[in-house]
């Protein structure tokens, strides 16, 4: 495989997350089967648009330094139409909100967020 067809890591990440999905929806648990539904019905349009739950999606995870949710967000965000500016707008209120322990985390989301321009996620 040439370097230009080598998965980056937030390919791999999409892919490992969809494998390990499979395997806990096949646990064909009633109570994981509804919280996984609660959490997808938590994003869609409401009172706040999806676009702004996304963004605060963002920085709770930001703030509770969890790297594979923060990727998970940074591409809803991008496919509900946030800005580059308005992510980076929100990862602000992150770092303000947890502290200087965020800033590996926001590296972390600098990363994906270069990943994802390279994808043309961003208009």
């Amino acid at each position: 495989m040439s370097n230009s067809e080598e998965k980056n890591r937030l390919q791999e990440f999409r892919e490992r997350r969809a494998a390990q999905n499979e395997k806990v929806f096949d646990l064909e648990h009633l109570g994981i089967k509804r919280f996984f539904n609660m959490d997808a019905n938590t994003y869609r349009d409401g009172a706040l648009d999806s676009k702004t739950k996304e963004l605060l999606g963002l920085v709770a995870s930001t703030v509770l330094r969890c790297n594979d949710c923060i990727d998970y967000h940074l591409e809803q965000c991008a496919k509900t139409g946030s800005t580059k500016a308005e992510i980076i707008d929100a990862m602000n209120v992150a770092l303000m909100v947890g502290g200087s322990i965020v800033i590996p985390h926001l590296r972390h989301a600098v990363d994906t967020i270069e990943l994802l321009e390279e994808e043309g996620a961003f208009n």
